[in-house]
């Protein structure tokens, strides 16, 4: 029996009972509903899932520990480095510690063992992290806060062939799957906006010493802008070498928000200086509400929140949308509410959940700047709004 038509008939017993004049057995704001909170506590992007829980943890702390008026027991496990030690996390949180819901991963092989077994166990799986482009497909029980690797490379493709004039640009990204899904999704939107690509060069991933020649082809090529697609410490070694070579002052450098996103940002200090990035999420706002989540974030945290804290934050706004919605604390009634949960208001803008169940929302054009605070990714412009 599928979500919608368990979704119906808990709908007309509902009714029925209403009309029998049956007696509810309790309340929402006596009942408990128990969350798994999966995320990086070790390995190399522990910072990462600290942002995740931090963000999660600051909404249930704004609201008295509750979700949907339903006091929450959250379980936490350990993503690790990957899927050999996230997907048996996932698994013994839904299986033996028998959660209504899980929240956070990162990794995207993670996500797309988890996925099997949430629907295998008929769970939800909220992804605060992972962004492979396939793995949010319509599912009844996986549901994405993050983004998808296309809709950012592909956000800035118009951008960028606006900001060269529709002139050339050299594409340097890591050879894997998220790499090209990145850089893929860009070129697309680049050459159909009118500019043209003057080469490509790929590199191992992980292997941050690979870039020795690739700047002089650039430069050779004739481009006016240089798109690369890195994460984690291959973006901080990469944005240094770019920043060394003698092609730094002469083409500017653009690329997805995790170029420059967190830790990266932080372990670059100046070196990040007018790196131009898309994304989703940006500290420096400029919203009400985004400005209180900031101030509460380094209230409670002494810190600065990065798109990882506002994607966790905005899982936990969504489930606590959907278990208001939810007569009863299962599984499958959360699944389903999540459907029905409507717009989210978020601090980095609303969205809402788009028919496969990734976030419909805003992208904006970012550069680093110079702030007294720091090295700041400052929001130039929105390049592409909700939905497209």
């Amino acid at each position: 029996m599928t979500v919608s038509a368990r979704r119906q008939l808990s709908v007309l017993a509902t009714i029925s009972a209403l009309l029998l004049g049956l007696e509810a057995c309790g309340t929402a704001s006596d009942t408990e509903v128990s969350i798994g909170l999966v995320v990086p506590t070790s390995g190399p992007y522990r910072s990462i899932g600290s942002d995740m829980a931090r963000g999660f943890d600051l909404y249930l702390d704004q609201h008295d520990g509750m979700l949907g008026g339903r006091t929450v027991d959250l379980v936490r496990a350990d993503e690790g480095e990957g899927a050999k030690t996230g997907v048996p996390a996932v698994t013994k949180v839904i299986e033996e510690d028998e959660v209504h819901a899980v929240v956070g991963v990162l990794s995207s092989e993670t996500a797309a063992g988890a996925k099997k077994v949430a629907e295998e166990n008929e769970t939800p799986l909220v992804i605060t992290g992972a962004s492979a482009d396939g793995l949010a497909d319509g599912s009844d029980y996986l549901w994405r806060t993050s983004s998808t690797n296309a809709r950012i490379g592909g956000s800035l493709g118009k951008a960028v062939a606006r900001e060269t004039d529709l002139g050339e640009t050299y594409v340097i990204a890591s050879d894997d799957a998220s790499g090209h899904e990145f850089s893929d999704s860009f070129m697309i939107a680049f050459e159909a906006s009118g500019g043209s690509v003057s080469g490509q060069s790929y590199t191992p991933a992980g292997v941050t010493d690979e870039w020795s020649g690739i700047f002089e082809k650039a430069e050779e090529s004739g481009a006016d802008a240089i798109y690369a697609a890195y994460i984690g410490t291959d973006a901080v070694s990469f944005v240094r070498h770019y920043r060394a070579s003698g092609v730094a002052g002469k083409i500017p450098l653009y690329g997805p928000g995790f170029l420059t996103e967190g830790d990266a940002l932080t372990g670059l200090g100046g070196a990040a200086t007018g790196v131009r990035t898309s994304l989703h999420y940006s500290d420096t706002m400029d919203s009400l509400m985004n400005d209180a989540f900031v101030k509460d974030y380094r209230k409670a945290y002494d810190s600065t929140p990065t798109v990882y804290s506002v994607q966790a934050y905005d899982a936990a706004a969504a489930l606590d949308k959907a278990l208001a919605l939810s007569p009863d604390v299962t599984r499958e009634e959360i699944a389903d509410s999540l459907g029905s949960i409507g717009t989210i208001i978020s601090p980095r803008g609303n969205w809402s959940f788009d028919p496969k169940h990734n976030p419909a929302q805003s992208y904006f054009l970012r550069v680093v700047k110079g702030t007294p605070e720091g090295p700041r990714n400052v929001v130039v412009s929105k390049i592409a709004s909700a939905g497209t």
